[in-house]
């Protein structure tokens, strides 16, 4: 039986700089998530890309000398690089400015447009540069100030623009969000959404005058589409074949509608009003989650170049690799809610859990393994646990139903969760050892004992290192490899290998080495 196909996505990022680790940290959880389902034998598309449009982009070229598409085709290349030090497994990359994105937003553009939805009138307000929306009156302050760029000062707009009829769209979309209760997450998220569209909505701007940066209007080429119109596009654009011609039809035969859409919760209002009633305009089926993550901040405070106190991904995977970053920024932050890096938690947090307690137990227990079983899987029969001691029981029945309660975190999102369920596993069997005292029952003569509590010691591991692989796997690769047992990233072990007695008895094992080296404090 074939399992639901999962299409996911992050946002599509801007392209006025290079990465930052605001958009690392949506990726890394897509990553995850995407990993996660690929484990569970589900067909995967996982998309990220770029935004490229605006007057934001052209302005930002312009200071650098440079045309608006040798600008973006240099930042991608800082996304691409990003992605493969952070061990991103993407399925497609998907930019604005490809020329098949062109005949896709065109389609959309003429489906909403013949639906009576588009129209042509005077715009009228205060616009945000670096957001590319227009501001109503009642979110800014009275210097006009962008709420989200503060120091950036909205620019007075009054000009002719096409705009999308948002507000026939009211009723269906309170109906929708009434019906969908889990379609926007976390809750609080949700609740923000639902007072925004208490206050009414209004029909919003599509169209640019005086910007050559971006594709013209169909029926009107003085001009040009919308960043945002243009830009949630991308996501559909991305689901198109190689080989396949620019349709609608062909874009949507096989992904679509998407799972779930990851995004800051800063752009949460374009993908939970204006996406899903554009979708409603143009006939289409609405994605069946957005998840809006929390923000991050410094040392406790806001990072802004300011105040000099920005987080730089590129310097962070230089300096403690992609596992130590992907397991910090997920298991140490709710995902959902604001979250802080301060590099002296970092460091204490990712010794204590990866090194000392999961890489600590598998070295112990292949150390004990050399000694007392001459490094091979204990002689055992997993298959029957009803013999082993009362001490053994638990471990082996919280290890044998693991997988199930993991499952449910990552399909929630709830990566701390998971990994706090991990952990105990890691904790118990620690404790375990300290009980059973395998290098005592060795020298009493006790082997059937000894071999009980390594294997419960290796299998608990491995079961452990499974399930954390979305997350860390470069880590869990080196768990496996030690275990005498292979972990393909292309091709990864299936779901089964949640399953209690995967280790055979008499599987040669590696050698014992760190499968994740502390990181030393180099702070003075």
């Amino acid at each position: 039986m074939s399992l639901e196909p999962i299409a996911l996505t992050t946002p599509l990022f801007y392209v006025n700089d290079r990465p930052h680790i605001g958009s690392a940290y949506p990726t890394i959880a897509a990553d995850a998530f995407a990993r996660f389902y690929r484990l569970k034998g589900h067909p995967v598309m996982f998309v990220t890309g770029t935004d490229e449009h605006g007057q934001k982009i052209q302005r930002t070229a312009e200071k650098n000398n440079l045309s608006p598409q040798d600008h973006c085709d240099r930042t991608v290349a800082e996304f691409y690089t990003l992605w493969e030090r952070l061990n991103i497994r993407f399925d497609r990359f998907t930019r604005t400015t490809a020329p098949k994105h062109q005949a896709i937003v065109n389609e959309f553009f003429q489906r909403v447009y013949d639906s009576g939805d588009i129209y042509l009138n005077q715009q009228k307000g205060w616009y945000c540069v670096a957001c590319e929306e227009f501001k109503e009156e009642r979110e800014l302050p009275t210097s006009h100030h962008c709420p989200i760029h503060t120091n950036v000062v909205c620019e007075w707009r009054d000009e002719p623009n096409y705009f999308f009829r948002l507000s026939k769209y009211q009723d269906a979309l309170i109906q929708f969000h009434e019906m969908n209760l889990d379609f926007i997450q976390p809750e609080s998220r949700r609740n923000e959404v639902l007072g925004f569209m208490k206050q009414g909505l209004q029909d919003f701007s599509i169209s640019r005058v005086n910007l050559d940066w971006g594709f013209p209007i169909p029926i009107d080429p003085t001009h040009t589409i919308y960043v945002w119109f243009d830009a949630l596009l991308g996501y559909v654009t991305a689901l198109l074949d190689p080989d396949d011609e620019p349709t609608l039809e062909n874009a949507l035969k096989k992904w679509y509608p998407f799972n779930l859409h990851i995004i800051g919760k800063d752009i949460l209002r374009f993908h939970a009003i204006y996406w899903p009633a554009m979708l409603m305009s143009a006939g289409l089926a609405l994605p069946k989650r957005v998840f809006g993550h929390g923000l991050l901040t410094k040392d406790g405070l806001k990072m802004g170049k300011t105040l000099g106190n920005t987080i730089d991904p590129y310097d962070l995977v230089d300096r403690f690799g992609a596992d130590a970053i992907r397991y910090y920024f997920l298991k140490e932050i709710e995902f959902g809610k604001d979250g802080d890096f301060s590099e002296e938690r970092f460091i204490s947090i990712v010794n204590a859990d990866l090194a000392n307690s999961l890489g600590n137990l598998l070295n112990r227990s292949l150390g004990m393994v050399n000694k007392y079983c001459q490094g091979t899987i204990p002689a055992i029969d997993p298959s029957d646990p009803s013999e082993v001691s009362n001490l053994i029981k638990p471990v082996i029945e919280q290890a044998s139903n693991l997988g199930d309660r993991v499952a449910s975190d990552y399909q929630n999102l709830n990566f701390r969760a998971a990994c706090e369920k991990i952990l105990e596993l890691i904790w118990n069997c620690n404790k375990l050892i300290d009980e059973t005292t395998p290098w005592k029952q060795f020298k009493a003569g006790k082997q059937k004992e000894v071999n009980e509590t390594l294997y419960a010691l290796l299998e608990s591991v491995r079961i452990a290192a499974y399930l954390i692989a979305p997350i860390t796997s470069n880590l869990s690769i080196a768990a496996y490899q030690q275990l005498g047992l292979s972990f393909d990233e292309a091709n990864p072990p299936d779901w089964s290998h949640t399953n209690w007695g995967i280790l055979q008895s008499g599987q040669m094992l590696g050698i014992p080495t760190p499968i994740f080296q502390r990181i030393e404090n180099t702070k003075v």
